[in-house]
């Protein structure tokens, strides 16, 4: 899989470890900036991640800002895109598994490297369930989500 990451300034300290990450659970990354610690506006590196989705040139994405508040409410904006931010590896899977999550948002001021790679493991590894025997229900909500982008 092609994974869209990019980072603001705050993000920048654990870029590294995340690449890092996804290339050890056998992904691809398209690293999309930023590159430097200076500053930056989040909002552009959540867009350019949304697009390189929207484009077909990434399956998932993962974003990276201070909080992962920041970059989650920019990524949402864009039409196809299901962002979430996520500290911690059940609800990383699960909003995949559950609700057809493709951006995982995290705070680089929140959690430290090996949380980070953790939560992305379970990110990546995880598959949306909703098309499996048993778990239509799955499906019928992420429709009615989907609707409401309408």
């Amino acid at each position: 899989m092609i994974i869209a990451f990019a980072c603001d300034h705050a993000g920048f300290p654990l870029k590294q470890p995340i690449l890092e990450a996804i290339r050890a659970a056998g992904h691809e990354a398209l690293d999309l900036g930023t590159h430097t610690s200076d500053p930056v506006d989040y909002p552009d590196f959540a867009e350019a991640v949304g697009r390189a989705i929207q484009g077909g040139q990434a399956e998932r994405g993962i974003l990276l800002c201070g909080s992962g508040v920041g970059a989650c409410i920019a990524a949402n904006k864009l039409h196809g895109v299901y962002a979430g931010v996520c500290h911690d590896t059940y609800s990383a899977h699960q909003g995949v598994e559950h609700d057809d999550m493709n951006v995982l948002c995290l705070g680089a001021r929140i959690i430290g490297p090996e949380p980070a790679r953790e939560i992305v493991q379970a990110f990546l590894a995880a598959r949306f369930t909703g098309r499996d025997p048993g778990q239509e229900r799955h499906a019928r909500r992420v429709a009615k989500i989907r609707k409401l982008e309408k």
